[in-house]
């Protein structure tokens, strides 16, 4: 069969790179390099190069064991990383780490501040209670509910966990608040991040991220469409016309792994359902700075973490996440490379990098039932839909829908190793 691809995140990349074992694929992007939020800067900083990531970083052989199965397949190496997480509250001065007892009250004053013992009086508090949301498949209260209903303080919502939850999803802490308590607990527990001790250890892509996007590419048989926007997906009897830069092309199936707005933008014909769904499922913009501006960092040294939050004076600002990379993703460098999200007039401007702006799900009670109702529209009229969206807005959760995809046009995990495909001019179509 022929298969149009819509998309080269992680859902497109590897629902691509399966399909074609069996079929001819076509892989469009819109975008002039391939990996949507896998994404490597290559960086010179006093006359040594870097390879820096900005979007995809972290993973871990548990709890992402498809992700890890695909890494092993092509031989992709990683390595050992923290993922410690500090809070910087800009109103008080509050500082902490909460990686060990010496970085957690790293300002010594907080051993006898009532308000930050009863912060990690609640800590403990949340994981020894919070499991119960699960034991019920009701959907239960949102997180702001939840917090407000167990008595919970605003020094543990306010400074812990609400700036934990946005920089896990991106979010601004008026949308975490509106998250279902019970999925945000589900994803915890899975992550087993409900715990003190025991923790897993996770790991980053060596050389950057976007060397897996490279092992694939040189293991698939994919004709590749770069700066080749989709413009509209319409069904018919006998398959799919999909529309693009190039033209009109017929397809047997098309798997759209963008993002589910954009899926459903692309569809000229969606039906109720489709829209229904898809609608149910939005996206919102983050813009992300990759720089070496300490100052967004914490002000003490032993405060530093690989992800720090950052509360604002003015408490209708959202709460904002800066990743210092040399710490994820083991870098010596004169100075830090650090990845800001939506904080930008901090930012030295003779310091930035690169400027990105990605888009991450929002969840809600909404989006949430939406996600149940994928079948109802998966795999109808020779369309398919692949992306991270349908779990919990992460890699594996797009490697996991792209496998879904996959096995119901015919191809079944694990795949036998190829060996790699000669790429031609031809092959690689870069739409001007």
């Amino acid at each position: 069969m022929r298969i149009a691809v819509v998309g080269s995140g992680i859902a497109g990349l590897a629902s691509a790179w399966m399909l074609s074992r069996h079929h001819e694929v076509v892989l469009f992007e819109a975008d002039d390099r391939l990996g949507g939020h896998t994404h490597t800067h290559d960086v010179e900083q006093a006359g040594l190069s870097y390879r820096i990531d900005s979007g995809f970083i972290v993973h871990n052989p548990l709890h992402y064991p498809l992700l890890t199965r695909l890494f092993e397949q092509l031989g992709v190496a990683s390595q050992p990383t923290t993922m410690s997480f500090a809070v910087h509250n800009e109103a008080t001065g509050l500082e902490y780490n909460a990686t060990t007892l010496d970085t957690l009250f790293c300002q010594r004053r907080n051993l006898l501040s009532p308000r930050f013992l009863g912060m990690v009086r609640d800590l403990t508090r949340f994981y020894r209670e919070a499991p119960l949301l699960l034991e019920s498949a009701d959907p239960g209260p949102t997180l702001g509910d939840y917090l407000s209903g167990r008595g919970y303080g605003a020094a543990f919502r306010d400074e812990h966990l609400v700036p934990m939850a946005s920089a896990l999803w991106s979010s601004p802490a008026g949308q975490v608040l509106g998250f279902p308590a019970r999925y945000l607990v589900q994803f915890m527990a899975n992550h087993q991040m409900l715990q003190v001790s025991g923790r897993p250890q996770w790991r980053v892509v060596r050389g950057g991220s976007a060397t897996y996007v490279d092992a694939l590419r040189a293991q698939w048989d994919v004709r590749e469409r770069l700066n080749c926007p989709v413009l509209s997906v319409r069904r018919h009897r006998h398959g799919v016309t999909v529309e693009s830069l190039v033209g009109s092309e017929e397809f047997d199936h098309v798997v759209l792994a963008c993002h589910s707005d954009q899926a459903l933008a692309l569809l000229a014909d969606a039906d109720e359902r489709e829209r229904d769904i898809l609608a149910a499922m939005p996206y919102q913009a983050n813009e992300a700075v990759l720089h070496t501006d300490a100052r967004v960092l914490p002000r003490r040294r032993k405060a530093w973490a690989a992800w720090n939050a950052w509360l604002p004076r003015d408490p209708a600002q959202a709460c904002t996440v800066s990743y210092c990379m040399n710490l994820l993703q083991g870098v010596q460098s004169p100075e830090p490379f650090v990845v800001t999200l939506n904080r930008s007039d901090a930012i030295d401007p003779d310091k930035v990098l690169a400027r990105m702006r990605y888009h991450h799900p929002s969840y809600s009670h909404t989006s949430v039932a939406a996600q149940s109702r994928k079948p109802e529209i998966q795999g109808r009229r020779n369309t398919w839909f692949a992306g991270a969206y349908w779990g919990w807005g992460f890699h594996e959760d797009g490697m996991r829908s792209a496998l879904e995809v996959a096995a119901g046009l015919g191809v079944r995990w694990p795949l036998s190793p190829l060996a790699p495909a000669s790429v031609t001019a031809s092959d690689v179509a870069l739409v001007t």
